[in-house]
């Protein structure tokens, strides 16, 4: 089965929650992934950030849905690594 195990999304999101609070809510909810945020642009009511989440089994679902829930939107995702962890020889 292939797992998404980093992925680095650019993200619009209001300036509350702030940083920590928004990183926060997505481990909640993500058990056994690490999240880095590196806030890329500011302007008035709004913050660009780089969201890095790495992990065994990265839920890029759950994750879309926290976002949403926190007033956030994905611009794109900018790098993803998967991993296909069937035994060799299996294909799934």
């Amino acid at each position: 089965m292939v797992h998404i195990t980093r992925i680095v999304l650019d993200v619009l999101k209001p300036h509350n929650p702030n940083a920590l609070d928004f990183t926060t809510a997505i481990a909640e909810k993500v058990p056994g992934c690490r999240i880095k945020l590196t806030v890329a642009a500011m302007d008035e009511k709004t913050e660009t950030v780089l969201l890095v989440i790495e992990g065994e089994q990265v839920q890029f679902n759950v994750i879309t849905e926290i976002i949403s829930s926190l007033g956030g939107s994905i611009h794109s995702i900018d790098e993803v690594e998967v991993e296909n962890g069937a035994p060799e020889g299996e294909t799934t």
